[in-house]
């Protein structure tokens, strides 16, 4: 299956020209079925998988078919179908790149080149598909050859509506009821109804107005006896409120497994990162790539760190401020990362930035904490009302030895605080400090 609408002139010139070890320059049409394992070797497919890609395969020949027709509503039918399949996913598979993120890439990209701003990003446009372009022609994920001049124009920041982010586990939900319906023939589901007979035997008065269930006549023959007044009983005194410390912010080594930039952001980076967190936990998903419990975290990084410095590695991460959403993405964690002290109403991220590097070998969501600070439990989510981060972050800084710590003298709110050390350390369960390269009496935010 050929797709004669890729960039340069085709599908074809353009897995020649990306990937000539996988594609035979004799070939007059690839073999898409089997072209994902040589294209990416590094990648593994499931069974599954390779029926998903075939199956999208022949949605996208479908829609090849519908263009050249020019059959309007079926063109747009499928490319709703993509648009919806890819708001919770970075490519067709979830993660995994294939040859039909490609294909999709070389029949759309000349659609979306010609789409009005509207058409793209606004109420009823095709954000995700959009989003998709940009990351296939540009992604490193994907390596594909495309001069820059030929690449599709968007402008990221160009949205004219922020649609509702799709929440997967809803979605999950959502698909299972329908399919419970359809198996149910499609009956409706009322939760907590039950026979009606039944309910409204339980509701009716009996005969007489006396209650359902008690018999006709009888009356109670032992008077209740007075109950004796009792004394109130004195309320216990109040437990003495906790000393506040910095140990209730959950700092967690966490692992970037990867990072892209935010399709929506230019100043933004979209970062995938294992927190060491249990299956199924909230605000968490499932990387189909490695199978890992992973966050999706924003940050502010972009045009500060390089994005291939945001690849495959080790950092710091505050992991129970509440969730928010970033430009349509919700941001479940954030990354720890030094900068220079500014003086008040100068640019706090103007830079340099560098990134909290906690020990190379430490496992993902091991405990991180400040030396001398570390009784108690972090709160499972910080109360944005009571400003705990804002509190406790001008204590975070970095040593002349480029060691990071909390500073008590910056925090009113732990001062006075018997045994406490005025400079703690912030380690690891192994007792390794967490470090930065070259930023010393840096703010740590």
């Amino acid at each position: 299956m050929a797709i004669p609408s890729a960039p340069e002139s085709s599908l074809l010139s353009l897995l020649y020209r990306s990937y000539p070890a996988a594609v035979s320059p004799d070939a007059t049409e690839p073999d898409l079925l089997t072209a994902s394992p040589k294209i990416f070797p590094q990648t593994t497919f499931s069974v599954a998988e390779e029926a998903d890609i075939k199956q999208w395969l022949h949605t996208i020949s479908g829609l090849q078919a519908a263009l050249v027709k020019d059959e309007k509503p079926v063109v747009t039918n499928i490319l709703t179908q993509l648009n919806s399949h890819l708001a919770t996913r970075t490519t067709l598979l979830g993660s995994k790149p294939s040859v039909a993120d490609i294909a999709v890439y070389a029949l759309v990209a000349p659609l979306v080149e010609k789409w009005s701003p509207e058409e793209r990003t606004g109420e009823q446009g095709f954000h995700n598909l959009v989003r998709h372009v940009d990351f296939v022609q540009n992604s490193r994920l994907f390596a594909l050859q495309i001069p820059e001049e030929e690449k599709i124009a968007i402008d990221v920041n160009d949205v004219r509506f922020v649609p509702k982010p799709v929440d997967p586990k809803e979605e999950k939900e959502r698909k299972k009821k329908e399919k419970a319906a359809a198996a149910a023939g499609d009956k409706p589901l009322v939760v907590g109804q039950g026979k009606p007979e039944k309910a409204a035997a339980a509701a009716a008065p009996a005969a007489g107005g006396e209650p359902a269930g008690k018999p006709e006549g009888k009356v109670n023959k032992k008077e209740k006896k007075e109950k004796k007044e009792k004394a109130p009983k004195a309320k216990p005194a109040p437990a003495p409120a906790a000393p506040p410390t910095p140990s209730i912010i959950d700092l967690r080594v966490g692992h970037i497994l990867r990072a892209v930039n935010h399709p929506n952001a230019d100043s933004l980076y979209v970062s995938t990162i294992d927190c060491g967190d249990a299956p199924g936990s909230e605000n968490t998903s499932l990387d189909e790539a490695t199978g890992k419990t992973v966050r999706t975290v924003c940050s502010g990084l972009n045009g500060l760190i390089p994005l291939e410095e945001m690849q495959d590695r080790k950092i710091v991460a505050v992991c129970n401020l509440k969730p928010v959403t970033m430009r349509g993405i919700k941001s479940c964690a954030m990354v720890l990362a030094a900068s220079p002290r500014v003086a008040e109403g100068e640019d706090s991220h103007a830079g340099p930035v560098e990134l909290v590097m906690p020990p190379a070998d430490a496992p993902a969501g091991q405990r991180i904490y400040f030396d001398g600070w570390s009784e108690g439990e972090p709160e499972k989510v910080l109360n944005p009302k009571k400003k705990v981060w804002e509190t406790f972050q001008p204590g975070f800084t970095t040593t002349e030895n480029l060691e990071v710590a909390f500073e008590s003298s910056a925090v009113p709110a732990v001062q006075g605080q018997e045994g406490k050390p005025a400079l703690g350390k912030l380690i690891t369960a192994s007792g390794v400090v967490c470090t930065v390269k070259t930023l010393k009496g840096a703010a740590v935010r």
